[in-house]
């Protein structure tokens, strides 16, 4: 077990075992966005609609990502090249505040489309496995790249009150969403148009790439077999893990000065 080769970077190039023929996705184009998504139109729960009518002011407490819906279509005039369109699913929350009542959480959903064109090669087999049966004819012989969207929960930037009469340049155009949306909200998603909406402003970090089954050739060393063994739980003494936490000075002399946020870790941390 000594001479077995480790995963990571191998220095030896001699211990190559073997050349094997893998079955995986190849990457063929991708691309990385940092969208500013300005004044998304929120669908609210029924039960947060009437917190929103009586509310004075509001203010942003968290957003969650989701799902991404995406559909890949082929560019006719440019060969190889696909339009990705996404369809991001969020979940907002807010405090809505009155002159009478205490402040009141509200919940609802926002939508956020996005296109990209990415390479995708070209390929005429039609492939089928025998991993189950697709009732759609959509996917029977279907032969389009695979797009994958890799993104963060978003950074929430702002959220504000708006009347129905207001120009605020925006028109809703979400009739419908996936059935399995609305489980993540305690009470009905509403889309029609009441007198006083909300906007939300959304800060977003995303990965989006096409990719395609192909068969390559690799070099392989052994077999990856685990060295470490699995724990149940930790029998460290709690005071020993305490003792390796330094003491938080800031916490009792506050700095000076404070520091806009550089990373998304720091940014979405002051949100919460």
């Amino acid at each position: 077990m000594a001479d077995r080769v480790a995963p990571g970077p191998v220095q030896d190039k001699n211990c190559i075992r073997e050349a094997v023929c893998v079955h995986t996705r190849k990457i063929y184009d991708s691309c990385k966005d940092k969208d500013c998504i300005e004044d998304l139109l929120l669908y609210p729960t029924r039960d947060s609609q009437s917190y929103i009518d009586n509310a004075v002011s509001i203010r942003a407490k968290s957003a969650k990502l989701l799902y991404v819906g995406i559909d890949v279509d082929e560019i006719s005039f440019n060969r190889g090249y696909y339009t990705i369109d996404l369809r991001f699913y969020y979940k907002i929350k807010g405090e809505a505040f009155s002159l009478v009542n205490r402040p009141a959480e509200i919940t609802g959903l926002c939508v956020f489309d996005k296109r990209v064109i990415l390479f995708g090669s070209e390929g005429n087999a039609k492939i089928f496995t025998s991993g189950g049966y697709h009732n759609h004819p959509s996917v029977l012989g279907n032969n389009l790249p695979i797009a994958v969207v890799e993104a963060v929960d978003p950074i929430i930037l702002g959220m504000k009150l708006v009347n129905v009469c207001d120009k605020h340049g925006f028109e809703p155009c979400v009739y419908d969403f996936p059935s399995f949306i609305s489980d993540a909200f305690e009470s009905d998603i509403l889309l029609d148009s009441p007198e006083r909406r909300v906007l939300v402003t959304l800060g977003q970090f995303s990965i989006v790439r096409l990719e395609r089954d192909t068969q390559l050739l690799i070099p392989t060393y052994d077999y990856c077999l685990p060295e470490k063994e699995c724990l149940g739980s930790s029998d460290e003494d709690p005071c020993t893990l305490f003792s390796r936490i330094q003491f938080p000075v800031d916490e009792f002399f506050p700095p000076d000065t404070l520091e806009c946020p550089s990373g998304y870790r720091e940014a979405k941390a002051q949100t919460l």
